[in-house]
């Protein structure tokens, strides 16, 4: 699936380049490199996995339109490969969606439409209304096509940044580490997949350790695009289970700490989720002594005041 989804969205997305990010530890042997996600067109990788199932539409299923349910980078992924593609787009948001990336998901073409308090009310909105409607509803993790697109980011790397040891990758609903990881396990299992989130969102480290979806208190993080409970039945708790080799967890301080580093260091301006795979890396460091290791820098869409 991963292999043919390549296929399908090369000529449609960016390949993101590699680049080593050996100087934020310059007292360590890690050969440490970051593949460059927020150079993608949305600043994210959401367009991979969104560009891949709207590939796979009929020609009634684009006729008629599609919904997503996204506060952010999954609304813009959809918004625009569905513009790319001539297809109509609704993008059910929360009361908490930030203006700049709504407008943002408006100047793509996609219809906002507002829903409950929280991304998760907004996806079951989002689902409803694709039952009423036959509109084909895009999850941001819960569809193997969409978690195939964003395995594509592996199949890149294999030529970009041959034998890795590690790979850093943020975790919210697990499409982008599930489709990485199953590629990685298929190809080259060595790989160890490491899962990273942040401590005052670890709804699917939760879920892992409980073998079942549960309900997980959350407290308010910088990493906005890992945050929200996960959708009943989602198809990435399974997957995940099986492909993350290892979890860590970070704190506030150490994703904010993460951000002005690359900043600093840089001059990247990078968003909360790809912080939190970053500062699980550089906390984990010393465990990759003569190693090479890659850090999914899954998006950059953060306004600068963030930082301040």
């Amino acid at each position: 699936l991963v292999l043919s989804a390549h296929q399908r969205i090369q000529p449609l997305v960016v390949q993101t380049p590699v680049e080593s990010i050996a100087d934020l530890v310059p007292e360590s042997s890690v050969r440490l490199l970051a593949k460059l996600e927020n150079l993608q067109k949305t600043g994210s990788f959401k367009l991979r996995g969104a560009t891949n199932k709207i590939s796979l539409l009929t020609d009634q299923q684009r006729a008629e339109g599609v919904i997503a349910a996204s506060n952010g980078n999954h609304g813009l992924g959809v918004a625009l490969a569905a513009k790319e593609a001539g297809v109509a787009a609704q993008v059910y948001v929360s009361s908490y969606v930030s203006p700049y990336k709504a407008s943002r998901i408006e100047q793509y073409g996609a219809n906002i439409c507002r829903a409950g308090d929280t991304p998760l009310e907004a996806e079951l909105a989002g689902r409803l209304a694709s039952r009423q409607s036959g509109k084909v509803f895009i999850s941001p993790y819960n569809d193997v096509d969409v978690i195939a697109g964003q395995g594509t980011i592996a199949v890149e790397l294999q030529t970009q940044a041959p034998a890795l040891d590690a790979i850093f990758v943020a975790v919210g609903g697990g499409g982008l580490i599930g489709g990485i990881g199953a590629y990685f396990k298929w190809v080259e299992p060595q790989v160890e997949v490491v899962g990273c989130w942040a401590e005052n969102s670890p709804v699917l480290y939760r879920c892992i350790q409980a073998g079942q979806i549960v309900d997980v208190p959350e407290q308010p993080t910088l990493s906005e695009s890992t945050a929200g409970g996960l959708e009943p039945e989602s198809v990435t708790l399974d997957l995940c289970k099986r492909v993350i080799d290892r979890s860590v967890l970070v704190s506030e301080a150490e994703i904010l700490a993460a951000m002005r580093k690359v900043s600093e260091v840089r001059g990247w301006l990078i968003e909360g989720a790809a912080a939190v795979a970053l500062a699980a890396a550089l906390k984990d460091i010393h465990r990759y002594r003569g190693k090479t290791a890659m850090v999914v820098i899954c998006g950059g869409n953060v306004l600068p005041k963030v930082l301040i």
